[in-house]
């Protein structure tokens, strides 16, 4: 297998990142998770587009060119003779000495693009549904770098452990104000009266609306468009817990799993030791679920073909 670092392909034994490297010291970075299909990257350019806007905004870098990086996407993906891929692009701060007295980054970042087999998920997951369960803690809206994809990923895949302890697929966060704030990995939609309602995402947010700590999805974005296409109602708005918990339909969305429904929450009873307690969401997998999970497999199909 190889990888793509900086401009120059290596075999994946020989990648190396320095380790004075600001991402390997200091967790100064960001990345991007990508679904390959077909021979292409599907969504490349939007997915190239949010790392560009995520690094200014952090004052990263601003010398993400989006073409190259689009080409150098597909170019690995034909390298490793890759028609269905998980990729991952990850850029970092590059030398740790990255600031000069202005506080601008003055190095070059660090550029990296591989490869993986697509991960697999067994039928029974979209036929049945899966369990969710609240994460520790609460996802922090003021916290620098909510809401964009950065290399801080500790506590989010401590939940996933810990959910997965739990028989559960992904744990929810919650903010300090108790809106719902997403999953570890994902985007949360609702369904209600035939209404697809969704956290407000980073930049989304409206004069007066405290900051949002939700990634704006890029699954998240062609779930609301097809929803658009086909008379689906949609709504970006906040969500309590409570919403998740009476709505007719939940289910998540990222670029691997692409739509996953919810059928239950389970979480600890406070009060009762080692005990927990699920409450079921709605009646199984629903109608609407299942027409966007078919309509994005559809989309993904189609731009992956041409």
């Amino acid at each position: 297998m190889k990888v793509w670092i900086n401009g120059q392909f290596v075999e994946d034994k020989d990648a190396r990142v320095g380790v004075f490297d600001a991402g390997f010291q200091h967790g100064v970075g960001l990345f991007e998770t990508m679904l390959a299909k077909n021979g292409r990257v599907f969504r490349a350019r939007q997915h190239t587009e949010r790392l560009a806007v995520s690094a200014g905004l952090l004052r990263l870098t601003e010398k993400l060119q989006i073409e190259p990086l689009v080409e150098a996407l597909q170019l690995t993906l034909s390298e490793n003779n890759q028609k269905s891929a998980r990729m991952r692009l990850t850029i970092t701060g590059g030398d740790l000495n990255m600031l000069q007295h202005t506080g601008s980054s003055c190095g070059d970042p660090t550029i990296v693009i591989q490869t993986q087999p697509p991960t697999t998920y067994p039928d029974g997951f979209y036929e049945n549904g899966v369990v969710v369960t609240l994460a520790s803690g609460r996802i922090n809206p003021y916290e620098f770098g909510a809401g964009h994809k950065t290399l801080n990923y500790w506590s989010r895949l401590l939940n996933l452990q810990l959910a997965a302890m739990q028989q559960c697929g992904e744990a929810l966060w919650l903010t300090p104000s108790a809106s719902v704030g997403g999953g570890c990995v994902s985007n949360v939609f609702v369904v209600r009266d035939g209404t697809l309602f969704t956290p407000i995402a980073r930049g989304e947010e409206g004069d007066g609306d405290e900051p949002s700590a939700v990634l704006p999805g890029i699954t998240r974005d062609v779930v609301i468009e097809l929803a658009n296409n086909i008379g689906i109602g949609t709504s970006r708005s906040q969500l309590s817990f409570d919403d998740v918990l009476s709505g007719d339909e939940v289910f998540l969305t990222n670029s691997s799993w692409g739509v996953l429904p919810v059928i239950g929450v389970r979480a600890a009873v406070q009060g009762q030791e080692a005990e927990t307690q699920e409450q079921t969401i709605g009646c199984g997998v629903g109608n609407i679920t299942k027409q966007i999970h078919s309509s994005y497999q559809e989309v993904v199909e189609s731009e992956t073909k041409n």
